[in-house]
């Protein structure tokens, strides 16, 4: 595989990672893990090349890793969002419940 296809293949990973952010930002987790499957794909095809470990991509792998940190931030925190709004929900169907029972 030569220079440009290797770089093709950063340049596609850093979209799709770009994409997911964003994605996972507004709340679209369904949309990110579709574009997982792309991102696994891509990563293996990365790997197979050898290309991160090259002196001359070190910058490319650098911004890989913070976006691949920037993407877990955004899901972690997505998570727990979904976490405390669940356990209000529950909360509440408690209340409603003890409501109910002493009517």
């Amino acid at each position: 595989m030569n220079t440009n296809e290797q770089t093709q293949l950063l340049d596609d990973l850093q979209s799709l990672l770009e994409r997911q952010i964003e994605l996972a930002q507004q709340a679209n987790i369904g949309d990110v893990e579709l574009l997982s499957e792309q991102t696994t794909y891509l990563v293996e095809k990365i790997a197979q090349t050898g290309v991160l470990e090259s002196a001359e991509f070190e910058n490319r792998r650098e911004r890989l890793q913070k976006l691949y940190h920037q993407l877990n931030l955004v899901i972690t925190a997505r998570r727990d969002e979904t976490d405390e709004t669940l356990s209000r929900v529950r909360r509440g169907k408690k209340t409603v419940e003890a409501y109910g029972n002493n009517i």
